[in-house]
């Protein structure tokens, strides 16, 4: 079992979670039923949430020992099924195959790897696992809607940015006002 610090529940919980998904890794396809899948669901939940809390983690625990033995031929196809999509998921971010004269390839400065074609998008690896895309180039440029001649550094249009800008946040001057009298009358009576 994984042993998190207490101090950091957040780790432990995602310690505890990523264990038990990779055990208990059966699909909708896997079930005749979606109730039974369902069912399934909901007791490696349950199972999860009270290894979390520490409710009765001994039975838990044997419980989870005896489902890996009795379904490690299972565990072990879901993970290489895993594998196989996520190995087809990589291919398939690449594109289809081009010749090596149409593909562009060049050293990125900031990240240290090659870049595909300007604006594309191209896979990360890390130690053999697959992390976000990560965006390759500058892609087309939004051009702005008012044109070259629209002024926005008036005096009027600065107020109305700002007063739009607290509005959309939440902001207006009743609460500023509501607060300070608050403030002020709540120190008198100390």
């Amino acid at each position: 079992m994984v042993v998190a610090s207490g101090t950091n529940s957040f780790a432990k919980e995602m310690a505890i979670r990523k264990r038990i998904a990779s055990l208990f890794n059966k699909r909708e396809d896997d079930f005749p039923s979606l109730k039974e899948y369902n069912d399934y669901l909901e007791e490696v939940e349950e199972m999860t949430c009270n290894l979390i809390e520490g409710i009765d983690v001994a039975a838990i625990e044997a419980k989870i020992a005896k489902y890996e033995q009795e379904n490690a031929e299972q565990i072990t196809n879901a993970r290489a099924r895993k594998a196989e999509e996520l190995a087809a998921a990589l291919a398939a971010s690449k594109g289809p195959a081009q010749p090596d004269t149409e593909m562009v390839t060049e050293q990125n400065p900031q990240a240290g790897q090659s870049a595909t074609a300007q604006g594309h998008y191209a896979p990360a690896m890390t130690g053999g696992q697959l992390m976000q895309p990560r965006p390759m180039g500058m892609g087309p440029q939004p051009v702005p809607l008012g044109g070259p001649d629209m002024h926005l550094d008036d005096e009027e249009m600065m107020r109305l940015r700002a007063e739009r800008g607290g509005r959309a946040g939440g902001w207006s001057p009743e609460l500023s006002r509501k607060r300070a009298l608050e403030e002020a009358f709540g120190s008198l009576w100390i």
